[in-house]
């Protein structure tokens, strides 16, 4: 079935960008390595490096399947048996010690205080002039052209020396090595904050921003609480063959829609052979008007449509996605490696679901301990042990299982690792919020905040109120000064790009290039915003080279890798469109608090004043010539538009009422638009 919460299984192709990315950074680390080994001395010149036949630095190669001592110590004893056996000992004090002095950097230790290496480290080694402390960049990692600094910063700490200020920044892999060792690591890609705006009882507004910028949005009003998730015991109303679907009644306003596939066969009413090439049996021979059954609303009604329902019930928790109906045992494919895969895959067959019962690892499953994974397993089968009791004793159409508010949700959902800070402006939420972080994250205790300052909202002390506007508007202006329209039909929603003001750029092609790929970017930040489902046709300004299309193509793919939800992406075609299908992972929070135009219905236009006038006029002249017309004939209109024709009008209108003696008014109803 299809849930918001559902993560699946199934596992795209690896893309090699991650490797390649690490390349870059690794060979751009080595050379600010080389360079910084290249420091003249006081009093001498500097010496002229050699250079081979390649542009080499005059060092020796070696060849592929030598080690090297200095990179890889293990491999060096392997290579040479007779190398000193203590080697290793003497390089993993070295790296511990350098850890240490990382933590002394970012003044963390045992005690909370900054502790200072046990012995000399070469990250440690003093500097030719004023026998001041100076940083060896290492040659081991990812992080190479960071460790200076770091090694810096400590050899400072241990002589009684302020450390450097500097960025809260640290390499992948570098994190889970200090979490490891039981020590906190602030990353600089770690920037995303999870706000959380609540009026008790009646909204809650959730905000995920990265870097400042916002990401997601969610609302939530009370009196228009979210149905998706909910589990109902209803009855089938009807049936449809034509549709091969069924109507149940589980007490909304509207009965739900269920399809023919989404119907588990436990409900089926008896047997019915299936002919060669049918998948599923004829709706109307296996269900029958009145019978009863246990279903879950996948899709929230929307306009005259009813919420679409399945018989395969789903329960999101914190690591699992508990399913019901299908032995479905499985990782998100968004976990891509491979390491871990296999170990959460073992720790769900040593949890053996019974049968019918499906596990599915969620992304925040990652890094979890087995007694962490099962104790949301074993939360998840006690919760559907009381929804089963319940349906058995409640009277259909009843409901039997409420998905959480926004605000529990949201901390289920969609906080992660990554989420540094969860900002609450209600003590109770934030109450409530800490009690689950307590359990999710116990090493972060001091996550949740309060926002306490009652002269400023929420969203006005972190900037956050002209971004969460800018989802209502129609247009978005792009950095270099383009421009994204947004028009939404019943069938479809449709994202114009105009080049806007955009200049500085020496041709159309470069020109269209550039503001296609901030496009790219932008339209699928819009799309998470605005929670825009179904089909998306996007417009790019033309592009004749095949290299630029494959390019806005690949800049568009990249960014929706982020997206919850589902999303298939086309090719630009020839005329320069591309086709986007995105699910829809709920009513929107355009769809929650707006409503169509008393004025124009919905259009975006209406009439103009000078048309309304004539169509007024018209009225008028019709009354004056019938018999027996009042005196004076009072003419009701809306405001704006009596004032128009008081000012533009008002000699006709004296001119039409002198021809039968009869004075005119005009009336304001306040009741018109």
């Amino acid at each position: 079935m299809t849930d918001s919460h559902d993560e699946r299984p199934e596992r795209p192709a690896e893309s090699p960008q991650a490797e390649s990315a690490t390349s870059r950074s690794d060979s751009h680390s080595g050379s600010q390595a080389d360079g910084s080994s290249a420091e003249a001395q006081p009093g001498q010149e500097p010496k002229k490096r050699s250079r081979g036949r390649r542009g080499g630095r005059g060092r020796k190669r070696k060849p592929a399947g030598e080690a090297n001592p200095q990179a890889n110590p293990q491999a060096s004893q392997q290579a040479n048996p007779q190398a000193n056996p203590q080697a290793g000992q003497t390089r993993s004090a070295a790296s511990l010690s350098e850890a240490q002095a990382i933590d002394a950097a970012y003044g963390i230790g045992e005690a909370g205080q900054a502790e200072a290496p046990a012995a000399a480290t070469p990250s440690q080694s003093s500097s030719a002039e004023g026998g001041e402390p100076k940083a060896k960049r290492s040659r081991r990692g990812r992080g190479r052209g960071k460790k200076s600094a770091e090694a810096a910063a400590a050899a400072a700490a241990a002589a009684g020396e302020a450390a450097p200020a500097q960025d809260n920044y640290c390499e992948e892999g570098e994190a889970e090595e200090a979490e490891a060792q039981g020590k906190t690591a602030e990353c600089k890609k770690k920037r995303k904050k999870m706000f959380i705006g609540v009026l008790p009882g009646e909204l809650v507004e959730v905000v995920l921003t990265e870097d400042g910028a916002v990401q997601e949005y969610y609302v939530e009003m009370l009196h228009q609480a979210k149905t998706k998730g909910n589990i109902y015991k209803g009855y089938i109303h009807n049936i449809d063959s034509a549709l091969q679907a069924a109507f149940i009644n589980y007490g909304a306003e509207r009965n739900g829609f269920l399809q023919i596939d989404e119907v588990h066969p436990e409900y089926y009413q008896g047997s019915y052979p299936l002919k060669k090439g049918q998948r599923f049996p004829l709706i109307q021979k296996v269900l029958k008007a009145g019978q009863e059954v246990l279903v879950q609303v996948v899709k929230e009604p929307t306009g005259k449509k009813g919420a679409f329902v399945t018989s395969y019930l789903s329960l999101p928790g914190r690591y699992f996605v508990y399913t019901l109906g299908r032995d479905q045992q499985g990782v998100s494919r968004k976990i891509e490696d491979e390491k871990e895969r296999e170990r959460l895959k073992g720790c769900i067959d040593q949890i053996s679901p019974p049968e019918g019962v499906g596990l599915i690892v969620r992304t925040a499953g990652i890094g979890r301990a087995k007694t962490e994974l099962v104790r949301d397993y074993k939360y998840l089968h006690r919760l559907w042990g009381d929804i089963k009791k319940r349906a058995q004793t409640e009277k259909a159409p009843a409901l039997v299982y409420k998905e959480m508010e926004l605000s529990v949700r949201a901390a289920r959902d969609y906080l992660t690792q990554e989420v540094s800070e969860i900002w609450v402006d209600d003590p109770d939420t934030a109450t409530q919020i800490r009690e689950y972080v307590a359990l999710a994250f116990p090493k972060s205790p001091n996550m949740v905040k309060v926002h306490a300052d009652h002269d400023k909202t929420l969203w006005e002390r972190f900037g956050l109120t002209k971004q969460v506007e800018q989802i209502y508007s129609r247009e978005v202006v792009l950095p270099s000064g383009g421009r994204l329209v947004f028009d939404h039909t019943e069938a479809l929603t449709s994202v114009d790009i105009n080049s806007g003001k955009i200049g500085g750029e020496q041709s159309f092609a470069k020109m269209a290039l550039k503001t296609n790929t901030e496009a790219a970017q932008e339209i699928a930040r819009q799309l998470k915003l605005r929670d825009i489902g179904g089909q998306i046709i996007i417009d790019f300004i033309e592009m004749k080279d095949s290299k630029h299309l494959r390019e806005v193509e690949k800049v568009m793919r990249q960014a929706l890798k982020s997206d919850r939800a589902r999303t298939d992406v086309s090719g630009i075609s020839p005329f320069g469109l591309m086709e986007l299908v995105r699910q829809r992972l709920g009513s929107s929070a355009i769809s929650v608090s707006t409503e169509p135009c008393p004025c124009c219905g919905g259009t975006g236009i209406r009439r103009n004043l000078e048309w309304q006038a004539m169509q007024a006029m018209k009225t008028i002249h019709r009354l004056l010539r019938k018999p027996g017309c009042p005196s004076p004939l009072q003419v009701p209109v809306g405001q704006e538009l009596a004032i128009y024709m008081l000012n533009n009008k008002r000699e006709l209108l004296v001119e039409m009422g002198s021809r039968v003696d009869v004075r005119v008014e005009i009336v304001v109803d306040p009741k018109l638009p």
